[in-house]
């Protein structure tokens, strides 16, 4: 390898490579806080949602959301200790992606419930496109997380709110 050639780190799981290299630090950071932010403003919504929905909703299914909204939670935090393990600053708002928060609170207000859960469904399957992007140009261990811990939290977040839908149009 040439000296001026940047490295690529291999995949943890020693078949793939992704794309991450040590010139990409920035893009890197650039690219795990707006994962960041995502994971934050999916807290904020799933907590609007919550509030909106226990108002007369059987609490299991207020169960199931709090759930999510943890997860989310714990999501944000794995992000943030990562930007910061690899030198880097985390956001600490959702920023644009709190647009999307208010959005669900308005559907939520003209619509109702079922619109409301289908606009938490159409930001998991946004959440789940960004990391199936992210997890080819991340480090090894970022990738690790991605694939491993994050991605199917994302599957199995709209398998529930598939349910919760089917459950509201019965309703």
């Amino acid at each position: 390898m040439a000296a001026n050639q940047p490295r690529s780190f291999m995949a943890s799981d020693d078949t793939t490579t992704t794309n991450y290299e040590f010139d990409d630090r920035g893009e890197a950071m650039r690219q795990m806080n707006s994962l960041l932010r995502g994971e934050i403003s999916a807290a904020e919504t799933y907590r609007m949602a919550i509030e909106k929905i226990s108002d007369g909703q059987v609490s299991e299914n207020v169960h199931m959301l709090e759930q999510m909204q943890q997860e989310h939670g714990r999501a944000a935090q794995e992000l943030r200790e990562r930007i910061r393990s690899l030198g880097g600053e985390p956001s600490e708002s959702s920023g644009a992606w709190g647009a999307w928060a208010q959005t669900v609170q308005g559907t939520m207000n003209l619509f109702g419930d079922a619109a409301a859960l289908k606009s938490l469904k159409e930001g998991e399957e946004h959440g789940l496109k960004d990391y199936e992007q992210a997890v080819e140009d991340s480090d090894p261990l970022t990738a690790s997380l991605i694939k491993s811990e994050l991605i199917p939290n994302q599957h199995r977040h709209i398998e529930l709110l598939d349910q919760l839908i089917d459950a509201a149009g019965q309703a």
